[in-house]
This record gives structure tokens, C-alpha cells and sequence, in this order.
């Protein structure tokens, strides 16, 4: 119980109450209690409202001592962390560092060093017929905002959110995925160490606490997963008109020109699409590759895959798992063996599957129908690329598309014509990996951004102010309407 005690330091609310709140909640992580009902979770949004109503958040200086905290406590329960990761997903702890928790640790400290500049008021010009007056814009936090977090990076896809909108001023309740029971039990242990539940709470459970949450007046929902999930989420919340972020995904392309360097090419896709077992919603979703160079990319693609997971990837401690046999029963209904020409060796019981190859692909195939989500890579071919970029866009936009192409031609054609979230020209996933640009969706892979930033602009609302001074007042706006103040009002507003 000691590790909680530090957070009275910034807590200034009637220390006897405060302190009995935050020891409840963490009593509840440690003996097990996780689920909430509806009562126990409409109180959290009651007592988050009213802290929020307090003005505290207001103060970036309070924000910032907030991420100092969080950040704190993340290095401290690291092995714990990456403990809970091994158990839900198989990652090993260098790939848990390096694509969660290293990555939320890189955007918190992005945050830490930003936020003062985000939160300022921003001068912005004001009209001559509106003289004399300033004109300013102000983000402010929206309140109090729920966080829906996925199963497939269950620490980052959290963390990260809960960075932006703490950081934007606002309260939270922290809704991670049923699926990855061991990290929610850790993010429960550490939200409870580091805030009173009156700031930042976690809520776990499944879909009966996902429905109650839902039906709750949030000021903001920010949501990751899948799209018909996301819609859902979207039909509830506009029940109480309330502003969402979706992230979702679809069937990102990797499109692989008969200029590209095909050997670097291979081992980049190969590390995006298996990375987390393909469990990532912007790995490359399927492979369109010129037909003059299929041969050669499908040779170095199957080398690849022997170079960095072995020739038994199923006894490589480094590479994970499919998260339930939901899921393990998904992808293997997708296996087509007449067209596998690598991998596709299983482990029903550990929910394995082998980086897996599947070539002479159709958009009949069954395959084509979904987002995979798994360690499943089908091969089609193209000749021309106009007609790529067609079929790309005749399809739900996808949340990344991929480029391999020595051509700047070519690039600047793709980048001009096909509807995605976010692109890599000559390699897979970095886009992500940086606090200096956005992350989103359009379309059916969703909408909204976050990531430095543009994460704090998420879950901030800009207002425009205008403060007009008192001591003059032009006369032409206010009627009787005279004609001698028709030609300046001709001037001022053209």
C-alpha cells in the first residue's frame, strides 16, 4: 500500500475522504474485484465531473505533474508491464519495449516538453470593420472523456490517449480491452497508484460495462478497435450528441513497383506484417506487387521470413501469439492450402500460427473479404498502376498504405490519388512511431488524429474570442442605416 502514498502530494481535497477513495480503489485491484456495476461506475462520472468542475486541470502546471507521475510509475512497474504483455500476447521483452511501452514513454516525454506551448492562447488577426478589438483563439479541455482501448497493443493503445487528453486538461475513464485480462489488471494497479479515480479511473469488464459506459454523458469518447464496434460506439454517442474519435482499420496495401529495391523491400514488409503475429491495425494487409518482379519479391519475402523468425517460427521465443482461439479459429478459416507457399503450421493449443504466404490471391477469395489481423500475407499482382489505385479506392479507405517504388513519379501519383490515413514510402509502420505527426484514420478506418500535437488538439475545444475595447465605437452597424456608411462598409467587408 506504501507505493499510493505519494499521490496525496498533489491531492489538496479533505485528506481523510481523499485518501479512504484512493485506498478503495487500489484494495480493489489487489484483491481481484475488477468489474463495476452500474452505479459504481455512474459515481466515478459523477465525482469526475465535479473535480473536473473544480478547475484544477486548468492549471498546466498541475498537467504537467501529472505526467511526471504517470511517467514515474510506468518505469517502476516496466517488468510488470512487459510480464502482463508475455502472458496476454506472447511479446517478448524487447518487442514489448520497443512497441509499447518505449513508445508511450517517447509521447509522454514529447508531452511533458510541449504542453505549456499547446495550452497557450494563440493572437490571431482581427478584422478592420471589428476595430478596435483582439482576437484570440484559447484550448480549453472538453471534461471528462472515456478511452476505449483494443486487445492488440493493450498497454500503448491505452496509455497513449490517456497522455493526450491528461495533458489537454481533461478527466478520464480508462476502458481497456476484455481480451488482454493480465495488462487491464496492470493498468488498474497503476492508474489507482498514480490518481485518485476522481482524475484518471480504469473500468474493466466486457460488453455489459462497455454498454453502461456508453450510455454515460462523456464530454469526449475516444475509441480504438473495429469498425463495427466503432459504430456502435458512434450510434451511442450520439445520444448525448457527444464528439468521438474512432481509430479503426481495414485493408491496408503494400504496393511493390518493378523499381523497387526488392530485397530491402521484403524485409521491411516481412517486420511490418508480422510484427505482434499481424495483430497490428496498420500492417500491411495484403501485398500488390507489378507482375514482371512477383517472382523475385515472393523468393526474397520467403528468405526473409527464415532469416528472422528461424526455420521453426512456432519455437521462436521472440515471436507471439494469436490472443484467443476466437481469433486462432478466424484466421485458420481463412487458410486457403492450395495456395499457401510458406508457413501456415498451427498450434491449437498455444493459438500459434507460422508467418504465412499465400500467392495467386484473387479479391474472390475469402481471404480478400476482411481485414486479417493475423499472420497472413496473400500476394496479388498488377500491371498497371492506375488501375491500383482504382481498386484501392473502390474499396473502404484503409488506414495505411504502403509504397516500395524508386520512382518519385509514381509516389507523387499515389500519394495524389488514393484515399488512406497514413502512408510509408519504402517501408511499413514508422509513420506511427513519432509524436511529430499525426495518427488517423478517413472513412471506414476512421476519424480524428492523436499523437502529439494533434492529440492534444483532439481532446481540446478551441475557442475564438474576441475582447472589444470601450473606448470607441463605430456607429455604421447599429441602425438607423445611413448611406454615407454604405461605401466603408463596401471597404471593410470585401
Amino acid at each position: 500500500m506504501e507505493k499510493v502514498y505519494f499521490a496525496l502530494d498533489v491531492l489538496q481535497e479533505s485528506g481523510v475522504q481523499k485518501w479512504k477513495k484512493i485506498k478503495t480503489v487500489y484494495e480493489m485491484v489487489m484483491e481481484g474485484k475488477t468489474e463495476m456495476n452500474e452505479t459504481e461506475i455512474k459515481k466515478i462520472l459523477d465525482e469526475q465531473k465535479k473535480f473536473f468542475a473544480s478547475g484544477r486541470t486548468l492549471d498546466v502546471n498541475y498537467r504537467v505533474q501529472a505526467l511526471n507521475r504517470l511517467q514515474k510509475t510506468i518505469k517502476r512497474h516496466e517488468r510488470e508491464i512487459e510480464d502482463a504483455l508475455k502472458q496476454d500476447l506472447g511479446k517478448s521483452r524487447f518487442e514489448s519495449y520497443m512497441c509499447e511501452v518505449g513508445l508511450t514513454c517517447s509521447e509522454l516525454s514529447y508531452m511533458r516538453k510541449h504542453v505549456k506551448g499547446f495550452a497557450r492562447e494563440r493572437i490571431v488577426r482581427t478584422p478592420l470593420a471589428q476595430f478596435a478589438a483582439k482576437s484570440y483563439t484559447k484550448p480549453v479541455p472538453y471534461g471528462t472523456v472515456l478511452i476505449m482501448s483494443p486487445w492488440n497493443y493493450p498497454f500503448m493503445l491505452a496509455i497513449e490517449p490517456l497522455v493526450d487528453a491528461l495533458a489537454a486538461g481533461n478527466t478520464a475513464v480508462l476502458k481497456p480491452s476484455a481480451y488482454s485480462p493480465h495488462t487491464s489488471a496492470v493498468l488498474q494497479k497503476l492508474i489507482a497508484e498514480c490518481f485518485d479515480p476522481a482524475y484518471v479511473a480504469v473500468v474493466t469488464g466486457g460488453r455489459e460495462e462497455n454498454s453502461c459506459l456508453l450510455q454515460q454523458p462523456f464530454d469526449y469518447i475516444f475509441f480504438t478497435g473495429s469498425q463495427a464496434v466503432g459504430k456502435e460506439v458512434m450510434r451511442q454517442a450520439a445520444q448525448h450528441l457527444t464528439p468521438v474519435t474512432l481509430e479503426l482499420g481495414g485493408k491496408s496495401p503494400c504496393i511493390v513497383d518493378r523499381s523497387a529495391k526488392i530485397e530491402l523491400a521484403a524485409k521491411r514488409i516481412v517486420f511490418g506484417k508480422f510484427l505482434n503475429c499481424g495483430q497490428t491495425c496498420v500492417a500491411p494487409d495484403y501485398i500488390y506487387c507489378e507482375t514482371s518482379v512477383h517472382d523475385q519479391l515472393v523468393k526474397a519475402i520467403i528468405k526473409e521470413i527464415r532469416e528472422q523468425f528461424g526455420e521453426q517460427p512456432l519455437k521462436n521465443d521472440h515471436y507471439g501469439r494469436i490472443i484467443n482461439e476466437k481469433h486462432f479459429l478466424r484466421l485458420c478459416g481463412m487458410l486457403m492450402p492450395e495456395k499457401i507457399i510458406c508457413g501456415g503450421e498451427r498450434q491449437a493449443q498455444e493459438c500459434c500460427i507460422a508467418p504465412t504466404v499465400l500467392d495467386h490471391v484473387t479479391w474472390d477469395d475469402e481471404i480478400m473479404q476482411e481485414e486479417i489481423f493475423g499472420p497472413l500475407l496473400p500476394i496479388l499482382t498488377y500491371d498497371s498502376i492506375a488501375d491500383v489505385v482504382q481498386t484501392i479506392n473502390n474499396r473502404p479507405h484503409p488506414l495505411a498504405l504502403y509504397l516500395f517504388t524508386e520512382e518519385q513519379n509514381t509516389v507523387q501519383y499515389v500519394m495524389a490519388r488514393c484515399q488512406f490515413g497514413g502512408c510509408c514510402v519504402n517501408d511499413t509502420m514508422i509513420h506511427l512511431a513519432t509524436s511529430q505527426m499525426g495518427f488517423g484514420g478517413v472513412g471506414a478506418s476512421g476519424m480524428g488524429a492523436y499523437h502529439g500535437k494533434a492529440g492534444f488538439e483532439t481532446f481540446s475545444h478551441r475557442k475564438s474570442i474576441v475582447d472589444k475595447k470601450t473606448w470607441m465605437d463605430l456607429p455604421m452597424r447599429y441602425q438607423p442605416y445611413k448611406r454615407r456608411y454604405e461605401r466603408l462598409l463596401h471597404i471593410f467587408l470585401r
